[in-house]
């Protein structure tokens, strides 16, 4: 809608994983370094945890294609409460264990499926990679025996797949209670908040990648922005987003501090009790 206004190609803040958006801050590289590292040095398990809408499923995608292509298949669960039963049938299909037919498949069937299935898998030379998206929502401690189970699996003494764990911060609690998991972790990154300075960066990196060959949003904008926000690329989307619209209905030249507060102040109005 207001594209054209501001001479831009595409909506800039959409909370998407086009990897065109995708901007390098420091703790994400950092996690991105660390993550690769576990994969390609066949560890069993790493968890990539931190609040909510800081990316990580966006860093995700941007690290599946960074991975050389011996680190197949690679599964991205984004829905993982489902009972044990049924989440490992899922990875099964997913994996190309099975053929993707049997959704009443028992643990059984599915653990040997899979055990059967990665065993070639590495003996061709390849390395498996299962990364569960939202995994702070799995309190089931049947789902995360299911998941230890995949851990058991190797071939010639090396782990035959590596289980990325991605989830908020009350992730770490539960593994706390699971030591026989949590002692199977390799690599642990810890997500923090975006900097002022990162926070520009951020909002300049995604405007050059909509097209935009001029400053937008004026330098009061972009310090409301941060204190608002505190740093959360999602929340930073959506002020900047709605920003833009307003901006465009106001005819302004420039995204002003005016601007973001108002669409702040009308988003903390709206928002339910």
């Amino acid at each position: 809608m207001y594209e054209q206004y501001w001479q831009i190609a595409k909506k800039p803040f959409e909370n998407t994983c086009d990897p065109a958006f995708y901007y390098p801050a420091e703790p994400h590289q950092g996690a991105m370094l660390k993550i690769r590292y576990a994969i390609e040095a066949r560890r069993s398990a790493a968890i990539l945890s931190g609040p909510a809408g800081l990316g990580k499923t966006l860093l995700i995608q941007q690290l599946r294609g960074h991975l050389a292509e011996q680190f197949a298949p690679f599964v991205h669960v984004v829905f993982p409460q489902m009972p044990p039963d049924q989440l490992l049938a899922y990875l099964a299909a997913e994996l190309g264990a099975t053929d993707g037919q049997s959704p009443g498949t028992s643990i059984e069937a599915s653990v040997r499926a899979i055990q059967e299935h990665l065993r070639q898998n590495t003996q061709q030379g390849q390395h498996a990679v299962v990364a569960i998206d939202e995994a702070h929502l799995l309190e089931d401690p049947r789902i995360l025996e299911a998941l230890r189970l995949l851990l058991n699996f190797d071939a010639d003494g090396q782990s035959a797949l590596t289980l990325l764990l991605a989830g908020q911060t009350s992730l770490l609690p539960h593994l706390d209670r699971r030591p026989d998991l949590e002692q199977r972790i390799d690599v642990k990154c810890l997500l923090r908040l975006l900097s002022m300075e990162e926070t520009i960066s951020y909002v300049n990196h995604r405007l050059a990648a909509a097209g935009a060959r001029r400053a937008i949003f004026e330098d009061d904008a972009l310090e409301a922005l941060f204190h608002l926000t505190h740093g959360t690329p999602r929340q930073i989307n959506r002020l900047c987003d709605l920003a833009l619209l307003v901006g465009f209905a106001e005819e302004v030249p420039a995204i002003g501090a005016t601007q973001i507060e108002a669409v702040s102040e009308e988003l903390i109005a709206v928002a339910p009790e």
